[in-house]
């Protein structure tokens, strides 16, 4: 009785022990991600570039005679580059718009021309358009008067987008740089990310794990970046062939937007509507509408075939990890969302694969030693008459 109660007393304090230390290692991992918080984007945008830019890095480091520093610091400027005049472009352009437009506005010469009576006999819209379209031409103080509050709507709304923009460009910038100095010390990050893995789920799957991984994010990247190049050059190629002002530089918006992930309807349909309004109903108008409301929506098509390039799993999880990440998680769960789902989707196949192995070895020793137990039980019974 004595010996069952020091038993006992010996399991309880083990396990007090034992929830004691559980506890205090659970306050120091939620104290530890609630000082990491504010920087997660971050480490994870520039840890996906830095995944991204890797083998480029390897490329240029040849060059340098393995300078990891330079060849790291090399990529983050000529990048900064990239993405700095395109930026400085764009907003140039829309200083210049939004001052003409203002110009515009206060020397009262904006005249808008009267809507023909083709207008009228269309469908549905056809008689409230040439109504609004006429008193715009006759009275356009009367309807700025009548517009107005859902202009400071929409306006104070694309204020909004724009910080938010302004928020994330900031962001990718010290992404940007942070991916750098990653990249610097790229082979300590491997061997740390084997160890982390391998220690996770054994040493046989851990560096499977590690190269799936390494492989989902750079085929999502490199088929987001791919699909938006292809995307810009058929854009700005009907931009350039039907004449548009600063054909180039909606070209390099229309990149920006398919890497952001942002429709390139947004900027093929304003161009369509300025073509219109500018040369009329012909066939070249409509063939150009037409061509670019396809190139506009060429992405749907793209996706599906380019991402999951060069990965072991099917392309069908890639995409719906990048789609369902991405409606989840937004920009940065069009990465991360690909890659939980290959690596979910590769330990599930391998546990099916490995669990009949293991009940069959479990089993076999103990079919034998029931086939051998009634030979050794006759053995013994056996008594001398």
């Amino acid at each position: 009785m004595l010996r069952t109660n020091i038993s006992a007393r010996a399991l309880s304090g083990g396990l007090l022990d034992v929830l004691i230390r559980a506890g205090l290692i659970t306050v120091l991992v939620l104290f530890c991600f609630q000082i990491f918080h504010p920087f997660l984007n971050l480490m994870l945008w520039a840890m996906i570039l830095a995944i991204t830019l890797y083998p480029l890095h390897g490329l240029i480091k040849r060059k340098l005679v393995n300078k990891d520093g330079r060849a790291a610091t090399l990529i983050v400027v000529v990048a900064l580059a990239l993405l700095m005049v395109p930026i400085y472009l764009l907003g140039t352009s829309i200083s210049e718009s939004v001052q003409a437009t203002l110009a515009i506005l206060k020397s009262d010469t904006l005249q808008i021309p009267l809507p023909s009576e083709k207008i009228a006999s269309l469908p549905l819209i056809g008689e409230p358009l040439y109504g609004y379209w006429m008193q715009a031409a006759t009275d356009m103080s009367s309807v700025v008067m009548k517009v107005l509050p859902y202009i400071k709507s929409v306006g104070l709304t694309l204020l909004g987008k724009m910080a938010d923009v302004g928020v994330g460009f900031l962001l990718f910038i010290g992404a940007l740089i942070i991916a750098g100095v990653f990249m610097a010390y790229g082979e300590n990050g491997e061997r740390s990310a084997l160890a982390i893995t391998s220690r996770l789920s054994g040493p046989e799957r851990g560096p499977r794990i590690t190269v799936l991984c390494t492989a989902t994010i750079r085929a999502v990247a490199q088929g987001v970046v791919g699909i938006a190049f292809i995307q810009m050059l058929l854009v700005g190629v009907g931009f350039v062939l039907m004449g548009v002002p600063g054909a180039g530089l909606l070209a390099m918006v229309a990149l920006l937007m398919g890497i952001m992930q942002l429709p390139v309807l947004l900027v093929t349909i304003p161009v369509i509507a300025y073509v219109f309004a500018t040369e009329g109903t012909s066939l070249a108008t409509v063939v150009f509408g037409i061509y670019s409301l396809i190139a506009g929506m060429a992405d749907n098509v793209l996706k599906p075939l380019m991402l999951g390039r060069g990965v072991d799993v099917p392309m069908p999880v890639i995409l719906i990890g990048a789609l369902g990440g991405m409606v989840s998680g937004g920009f940065i769960g069009l990465f991360i969302g690909p890659v939980a789902l290959a690596v979910g989707y590769q330990l599930f196949w391998q546990w099916v694969q490995d669990q009949p192995t293991v009940e069959v070895l479990n089993e076999t020793p103990e079919i034998e030693a029931l086939n051998e137990t009634p030979t050794i039980e006759a053995t013994n019974d056996q008594r001398p008459v």
